[in-house]
């Protein structure tokens, strides 16, 4: 059984074990082995968005399993970073948490969810699709700069794109 709640500064430490542990997925799509060995959130990214209460966690026998931070933009709150950990997927966590942001959203004022992930990946696109997600043709500045930061970052632009879900 799954819990769900705000991440809080004692939480923190674990967090990147996790986004570690489900990077290792990445192992099963060749094009994209090398993001299991790529750096992950630091602790002091992590306790920023704790600090602003944009981070959630998933968890099982009150241990961190899973994690979601997310940014407010003009008229979305973005998900930066959706981690579960590898011995967790398929489960329901990732869904729950998108649910925790959902509601977040909506407290806000804000009328959509917005990401970036891996266009062809069956766990990414695909997956937010099934949620209910859509790629987004025309960005918004704020996407067009993740992009962008992406792309400097090592990630083929025509491999990524922009989803949106309306809340």
């Amino acid at each position: 059984m799954l819990n769900f709640r705000l991440t809080t500064d004692k939480d923190i430490a674990a967090l990147p074990a996790i986004e570690r542990a489900a990077g290792q997925r990445f192992r099963e799509w060749p094009a994209l082995a090398w993001l299991a060995d790529s750096p992950v959130i630091s602790v002091g990214e992590h306790r920023r968005y704790a600090e602003k209460g944009m981070s959630w966690l998933a968890l099982a026998e009150e241990k961190p399993v899973g994690f979601i931070l997310a940014e407010v933009h003009p008229s979305s709150l973005f998900i930066v970073e959706l981690s579960v950990h590898l011995d967790w997927q398929g489960k329901g966590a990732g869904r729950q948490l998108i649910s925790c942001v959902a509601d977040t959203a909506r407290t806000l004022g804000l009328t959509s969810l917005t990401l970036t992930t891996f266009r062809d990946v069956p766990w990414n696109a695909p997956f937010y699709a099934r949620l209910g997600f859509e790629m987004i043709a025309v960005l918004t500045p704020e996407l067009r700069q993740k992009r962008e930061e992406e792309a400097a970052h090592g990630l083929a632009y025509e491999s990524r794109c922009a989803m949106r879900l309306p809340l």
